[in-house]
């Protein structure tokens, strides 16, 4: 089964980053029902990157 993440440290860090401004941008408009949707589902990649992130070699 393949992994929905990159196999090097650099690209990890650019998609980590990547799904933190969404989810960013998702808890300023908390109040709209489509910026709370967007920022659980960036939450949830955000935290399955990062767990994927730290098992990278450096």
């Amino acid at each position: 089964m393949a992994r929905f993440y990159v196999n090097n440290r650099r690209d990890g860090s650019r998609l980590l980053s990547s799904a933190l401004v969404i989810t960013t941008i998702g808890l300023v408009a908390h109040t709209h029902p489509l910026g709370l949707m967007v920022a659980i589902v960036g939450s949830v990649i955000s935290l399955y990157w990062w767990l994927c992130y730290c098992k990278l070699q450096g």
